[in-house]
């Protein structure tokens, strides 16, 4: 591994057993901060004026998440966040750059040097390969299943980033189920399939005549929830002006139905999930800065599947006893995939990651015309993108495969989205900035889309 390595995989007879973070710094060397540092002790810090960020600076010309430090194995990379006056390494305006001893940035009319530390952190893996319905042997997997084995014992608000269909929702559950609220209440509730006007009815109830149609009281989640979790997905979906209310339950663990005066408190583990980028929103004033502290206690990052491939074999194979088991039920009837057609599926970017692995997979299970299934039963239905013709088109498909709404309607987003990307990117020869200025979006979220969905050939 090289001396520049901000990230050490320890092996014991070939089986990864814990990840060394090599210690290191960020100082402020000029500005209105100067002589302030920042001690580098995790894997992932963001430096900016914004109180959610890890190096608070005061300087107004910087942005509210200007840039972020992330340690990897291959070295230390700095990435600019998409700030509004730009990340400098002396005269050159940078998006990433790699860091080594004494290399110095520019933001604002702020100067930092990064310098090394004495020391190492020690980071824990799991020595299991499961955390409940969780499954993977990866490093990645293996450190959060780590990171979920201590926060489940507690109360704490997690949030939980990731790409559609990383499985966030799967890690709200392990946790509850790993807690000392298994036997309460799990609620879940995706904040961004609720009309707007119902929202707080939604999240906090309404009392009888309230609002026209409110013909009896209601419960909101979160007194549904109450001695047990509260699993709020799509969170970046919450519009801003309801924000403050949940920020004032997240507080005080109290809040009013709509319509009644009556302050009812609630015992109750909030765990929120997203795939939107919350510091952006932060940044660009659509999510509120405050509530995003509050959530963000604990985050757990959890990565796209085309960045743990080596754990698509544990995958498939659960997914297969999983549908023979619900397909032959009492039955000993054992489905597998074939090496060429393993190795196929481990080289597919998956963009819309193991949801859409585990629908190819039942798919393929259910029309085969063996239990060895190949590369002709897996790959054809998802290397293409469905159709997004409705009615009539894929919405019939959907229901004979028995798919619920919200995954229904996620395969129809997702494939809008690969095919408008690439439309786009094509339209502008392949330019991020004028792609992006074009749709509405920020470089940053273009690239990261781009990526998801494994569209090849941006450029700046």
């Amino acid at each position: 591994m090289s001396d520049s390595a901000g990230l050490t995989t320890i092996f014991v007879d070939d089986r990864a057993t814990k990840r060394r973070l090599k210690r290191s710094k960020f100082v402020v060397t000029q500005g209105p901060d100067k002589g302030k540092e920042i001690l580098i002790e995790k894997e992932r810090i963001t430096i900016g004026r914004s109180v959610i960020c890890d190096l608070v600076l005061a300087d107004k010309a910087v942005s509210g998440s200007h840039f972020e430090i992330v340690a990897t194995e291959k070295g230390v990379i700095l990435r600019d966040l998409e700030s509004t006056n730009g990340t400098y390494c002396g005269d050159v305006r940078i998006r990433e750059v790699w860091l080594k001893p004494g290399t110095v940035v520019r933001v604002g009319q702020t100067q930092l040097r990064f310098d090394p530390a004495e020391g190492n952190i020690e980071i824990d893996l799991s020595a299991s390969e499961r955390f409940h319905e969780l499954i993977g042997k990866s490093v990645r997997m293996r450190e959060i299943f780590a990171i979920l084995e201590k926060i489940a014992k507690s109360d704490i608000t997690s949030l939980i980033r990731g790409e559609t269909g990383t499985g966030k929702e799967l890690v709200a559950r392990a946790i509850h189920r790993a807690s000392r609220r298994a036997t309460e209440p799990l609620v879940v509730q995706d904040c961004g399939s609720i009309p707007r006007d119902l929202v707080e009815s939604t999240l906090f109830g309404h009392e009888k005549g309230s609002f026209t149609g409110a013909s009896d009281r209601h419960k909101g989640c979160f007194e549904q929830a109450d001695g047990g979790t509260i699993f709020l997905d799509e969170i970046g979906e919450l519009d801003i002006t309801l924000q403050p209310k949940l920020l004032r339950v997240l507080e005080n663990r109290e809040f009013k139905r709509v319509g009644g005066d009556k302050v009812i408190p609630v015992n109750v583990r909030v765990i929120a999930a997203t795939n939107r980028d919350l510091r952006q929103m932060v940044n660009d004033g659509t999510f509120r800065e405050d509530l995003y502290y509050r959530l963000s206690v604990v985050q757990v990052d959890l990565p796209p599947l085309r960045e743990r491939i080596e754990d698509i074999p544990l995958l498939v194979q659960s997914f297969l006893e999983d549908f023979a088991a619900r397909r032959w039920p009492g039955e000993s009837r054992k489905l597998t995939v074939d090496k060429d057609a393993m190795l196929r599926m481990q080289s597919y970017p998956w963009p819309g990651n193991i949801r859409e692995m585990k629908n190819t997979v039942e798919r393929a299970a259910s029309l085969a015309d063996s239990d060895a299934l190949t590369i002709k039963d897996l790959m054809p239905s998802s290397q293409k993108t469905p159709p997004v013709g409705l009615p009539g088109g894929p919405a019939e498909s959907f229901v004979e495969e028995a798919l619920p709404f919200k995954e229904a309607k996620q395969r129809v987003l997702d494939a809008f989205e690969a095919a408008y990307l690439k439309a786009l990117l094509d339209k502008h020869g392949g330019n991020v900035t004028r792609s992006a200025n074009a749709a509405g979006l920020t470089r940053y979220h273009l690239r990261e889309l781009a990526k998801r969905y494994g569209i090849r050939g941006a450029v700046e």
